[in-house]
């Protein structure tokens, strides 16, 4: 009798995060150096100007960074909670269309692990990137997370 495969972030995030379930975010690349999610274009999401909403932009951001946590760190969740500690969102163009965020870690995670190893609660910032269709940037995220030790 073999086991069950685990369920990648792609399959858990939407399992677990109603937000990301509602929005229809679809899972690119999830890996512990980078995350890659889109928002479909979708109408029923759409702001004043026809592209997503501000709260849309936040949550694919926010599941991106969400993500490459999940995978940097997922081995840690028998010891600490990965949580969101404060996020800053800039928007630079109009996003139309599909939008893709693209997460990266702002520090090497070996040095979080490390940090958490010596008894402290790490932080650490994820940066997102949104782009269009046509790769131009249309705004940036910064997330700082921390991984907060199981008591």
């Amino acid at each position: 009798m073999s086991a069950e495969p685990l369920p990648s972030i792609g399959e858990l995030l939407p399992a677990t995060v109603p937000m990301v379930r509602t929005l229809n975010l679809e899972f690119h690349e999830t890996t512990a150096e980078r995350a890659v999610l889109s928002l479909p274009d979708q109408s029923a999401f759409h702001n004043h100007l026809g592209g997503p909403h501000a709260g849309a932009m936040f949550t694919l951001g926010e599941s991106a960074s969400g993500a490459i946590v999940l995978a940097a760190f997922g081995d840690q969740l028998s010891r600490a909670v990965p949580l969101a500690v404060k996020a800053e969102i800039g928007y630079a163009k109009l996003a139309k269309g599909t939008v893709t965020a693209t997460a990266e870690l702002g520090r090497p995670a070996t040095e979080i692990v490390a940090e958490l190893d010596a008894g402290e609660r790490p932080e650490f910032p994820v940066r997102v990137a949104f782009t269009r269709a046509d790769g131009a940037v249309t705004g940036e995220m910064s997330i700082v997370w921390t991984l907060r030790p199981n008591e």
